[in-house]
């Protein structure tokens, strides 16, 4: 549990009213009668809490309905039989679908609320505040932004660039951007963390590891690199990360692993904002929905949370659960899925996995992001769990890091440790020369569930994604025979489906969606 939302709730809601709140527009703009900003920002106090709310209510449509569709069922990871969502499995996704809607509106939420941050702090900040605390609060919400924007150009490809939602205002014609545009956007709001944010150390109070620092956007502008395929720039960024000490892997064995965890332990609420979390959402004890993470209503069985959520929307595929090398050796798969019968001690003071456990068809469950009840976790409701969602964490920053070196863009040997880090706190032996294979295996394995395996398929580029894709298992289990045989479901997607279409409620509202994209006026 954090108290980033619960200690500061008062000031966090007073900076709310000050907001734009989430619309079903595009543009999210700030009403005309907000509350006047000038009342605020006026200790430090405010200004370090006004950016609380960014790590938290703007994303949870995002993360409670888009982020598994998009990461793990387009992907094969994962799979359902719920005709609606089933259609991210089997490449039938249109612009009337509504997750595609709830994608948008909340991502270009997130960006509203951050580019208001951005825009009013500096204009109404009191003087007297030192500038190192204002361009701090200001780091945070670039690196937010930036975030935000990052999801939707993986997402969308090309989309307008925001940066002013005042600006639009009486104008609700908007072109998009080109691709590379919103890239080079990403990489100065965090590069401008990078320079702002403050320096930090995650050590054992993990309360204070909640927000974003300096190192966290250098984390982050390495993943940009990287999907750039600029990899002496990704090696080197990450490399720094490493060498700084600033975060942990969780259950490591080598000089940065913290001993005090482990994979497993990522994942209980009581670890939240560890000193392996880089980006995490934080997310409310209340109860109230959308103040909590809402993903284990989804991804837990019934009678695991104590209300009457836990509806099973998706299982761990065939594929995923036959992508393991050892599951007995592999910690990461009892972290990740649940097998009949399998034993969690921290899990609601005991839980013993049904033997007719069968998430869609798969005669498995999800454990990952599933913690149990409200009294063992120290509060929630049903569809709002205090656990963060992590966004970046360091087992994955040693994998870019790994990648990177791979790819010619650093030293082999470093990469290769980084690698073998993480292959060791999962309980697996060293690779002595990985390939760019291995590297995918390992994140796939690694993050599974955590919404990026998608991202991580496409960006190997079109010939290599769209036969992965194609011969991806996404059947379910026959458990009429003995024992269980498949029921065979393969998918062969097209250029079209690399990315997804823009929701078509907004190509009504914005007719300029559909034309060619116009560079970015960067105002150089």
């Amino acid at each position: 549990m954090n108290n980033l939302l619960r200690t500061k709730f008062l000031l966090t809601l007073a900076v709310l009213f000050l907001l734009p709140s989430c619309t079903h527009e595009f543009l999210d703009r700030p009403p005309e009668d907000s509350y006047n900003v000038v009342d605020f920002y006026q200790t430090e106090e405010q200004v370090n809490s006004g950016t609380n709310h960014l790590y938290s209510k703007p994303w949870f449509n995002f993360i409670s309905n888009v982020s598994w569709c998009v990461g793990e069922l387009s992907s094969g990871n994962g799979r359902t039989w719920d005709p609606r969502n089933a259609d991210f499995s089997n490449f039938a996704i249109t612009g009337e679908h509504g997750t595609l809607t709830q994608a948008w509106e909340s991502l270009y939420a997130v960006i509203a609320q951050a580019n208001s941050v951005i825009n009013t702090l500096p204009e109404f900040v009191n003087p007297d505040i030192p500038q190192d605390v204002v361009n701090n609060a200001i780091g945070e919400a670039r690196f937010i932004r930036a975030t935000a924007y990052f999801y939707l150009v993986r997402i969308f490809g090309s989309i307008p660039i925001i940066a002013d939602n005042d600006e639009y205002i009486l104008e609700p014609v908007v072109p998009r951007n080109p691709e590379s545009d919103v890239y080079e956007f990403i990489k100065r709001d965090y590069q401008f963390a990078v320079d702002n944010c403050y320096q930090k150390i995650r050590g054992g109070s993990y309360e204070l590891n909640a927000k974003v620092s300096s190192g966290s956007a250098k984390a982050m502008l390495a993943k940009i690199y990287l999907y750039e395929q600029n990899y002496t720039q990704a090696f080197q960024l990450s490399q720094e990360v490493i060498n700084s000490g600033e975060f942990k892997l969780y259950g490591g064995d080598a000089a940065d692993g913290d001993a005090s965890g482990s994979y497993y332990d990522l994942f209980l609420t009581a670890n939240d904002n560890n000193p392996e979390s880089i980006f995490a959402l934080q997310w409310s004890t209340s109860g109230q929905y959308a103040e909590g993470n809402g993903l284990q209503s989804l991804f837990a069985q019934a009678g695991i949370t104590g209300f009457s959520d836990g509806w099973s929307a998706i299982g761990p595929s065939i594929d995923l659960q036959e992508a393991y090398e050892d599951k007995e050796l592999d910690v990461r798969y009892y972290a990740t899925i649940m097998d009949p019968g399998s034993y969690y001690p921290d899990l609601n003071g005991g839980y013993t996995v049904s033997d007719a456990v069968n998430h869609q068809g798969t005669n498995v469950g999800i454990k990952k992001y599933v913690v149990g009840n409200a009294a063992t976790n120290g509060g929630g409701g049903q569809q709002s769990y205090p656990n963060n969602t992590y966004i970046l964490r360091y087992g994955e920053l040693l994998l870019i890091n790994a990648e990177a070196a791979i790819m010619g863009g650093g030293s082999n040997s470093f990469g290769t440790e980084s690698l073998n880090k993480v292959r060791r706190r999962a309980g697996l032996e060293n690779i002595d020369n990985p390939d760019i294979d291995d590297v995918f295996q390992e994140r796939r394995i690694e993050l599974a569930f955590e919404f990026e395996f998608w991202y991580d398929v496409v960006r190997r580029g079109p010939a290599f994604a769209l036969n992965y894709l194609s011969n991806t298992e996404r059947g379910a289990y026959n458990n009429d025979t003995t024992p269980p045989t498949v029921n065979s479901e393969m998918y062969s997607p097209t250029m079209d489906d690399m990315v997804f279409p823009y929701p078509t409620n907004e190509i009504q509202n914005n007719p300029a969606l559909q034309q060619p994209p116009v560079p970015y006026n960067f105002g150089e």
